[in-house]
């Protein structure tokens, strides 16, 4: 009897499947360490110490007069590598193309001894020693600072806290109102915001103070249960539906492996992160302190350019957005970008309209 058209359709998949999953063992078998390495601009150590590294990029000098500096700052949950995730997709690439002088912050990998160490301690200790390396070593007497995600609200602590030595503020996907998302119509914007809303004080308390910090894995896990389905199919269907295009199964193990590396993030300053900004919103109630002090939003005058993703599930647009009526600053912008909240920085398309953004709004502030 002849097989039905349902039945040679039925053949016709299971065929293709096995043949892409050969495919995908072929491609794999030849992949070395070396294809698939991240943060590869030509970079230099300027300053260490302890878990942090301030570097330095590479350039070439040619061209339009230098812009700068400016300070890559990012936060203690991920590594800063995405910036720079391969050649052809590296906001740093893109801003030495365009002989912006430029820095950035690595927070390294801390330990159960860097359990103490507060918000505090890494704006007012770590992020000022950093600024004053770099003014030292280039003769400017203030910095850009362009912070991305946890590393936004570090720069925008360091610019209300030490406005003499920032020149200019740029944030990306960064959290201010932390209660943002109740204001957002997407409901699957926010799950961060509400999963930690949700969490007793004392169940936060408990989860550091058996671990000494937020263990990195239990971030990633939280990141991971953001996208279920995605997180369910990316290494089965996903990645044998790249087993013929070889690039981008390389760009997919890039950001694999950046994703990977999950450093723990200090006891002390998670508290801060959690309780006190994401529970209690305190940065937006004027009742966040650093070193003792309290940070007032309206006290930024600067130049503030400030860039979010629409389709942010992680740190919706509002959370962002929300900065324009609390700074005291007459010259803000912001970047509207139709993409997520990595896309921001690795997208095909967002590339360019980032860069091109920094440096067109930094030209035109000297």
């Amino acid at each position: 009897m002849a097989a039905g058209p349902g039945e040679n359709k039925g053949l016709h998949d299971l065929l293709e499947v096995g043949t892409n999953f050969l495919r995908c063992l072929e491609t794999l078998s030849h992949v070395e360490a070396d294809d698939i390495q991240i943060a590869t601009a030509p970079k230099h150590p300027v300053l260490q110490q302890d878990r942090m590294t301030l570097f330095r990029y590479d350039r070439a000098d040619t061209g339009p007069a230098p812009i700068g500096p400016v300070l890559i700052v990012y936060g203690l949950i991920g590594r800063p590598w995405m910036i720079d995730l391969q050649e052809d997709r590296s906001l740093v690439r893109n801003l030495l193309a365009d002989n912006v002088d430029l820095f950035v912050v690595d927070w390294g990998h801390p330990t159960r001894a860097d359990q103490y160490l507060t918000i505090d301690d890494y704006v007012d200790w770590y992020l000022d020693d950093c600024v004053d390396q770099i003014c030292q070593a280039t003769g400017a007497s203030a910095v850009t600072l362009l912070g991305i995600c946890e590393g936004g609200v570090f720069s925008t602590l360091y610019a209300a806290r030490h406005p003499q030595k920032v020149r200019n503020l740029i944030l990306t996907v960064t959290p201010i109102d932390f209660h943002g998302d109740l204001k957002d119509a997407d409901p699957s914007h926010g799950f961060v915001n509400l999963w930690t809303r949700n969490l007793a004080d004392e169940d936060i308390e408990g989860l550091i103070g058996t671990y000494g910090n937020l263990p990195g894995e239990i971030m990633a896990a939280v990141f991971l249960a953001m996208t279920p389905l995605k997180t369910l199919t990316k290494y089965n269907r996903d990645l044998l539906d790249l087993a013929a295009d070889e690039p981008r199964m390389l760009n997919f193990l890039r950001m694999e492996k950046w994703l990977a590396d999950r450093p723990h993030h200090p006891g002390a300053a998670a508290r801060q992160w959690l309780i006190d900004l994401y529970k209690e919103n305190r940065l937006v109630r004027g009742t966040f302190e650093i070193s003792g002090a309290r940070i007032d939003l309206g006290s930024l005058t600067l130049p503030i350019l400030n860039i979010y993703a629409q389709h942010d599930h992680i740190v919706p647009p509002p959370c962002s957005t929300a900065l324009a009526g609390l700074v005291g600053s007459t010259d803000y912008t912001e970047l509207a970008l139709p993409c997520g909240h990595i896309g921001v920085f690795v997208g095909e398309k967002s590339q360019s309209v980032v860069q091109r953004g920094i440096v067109d709004w930094l030209r035109v502030r000297p």
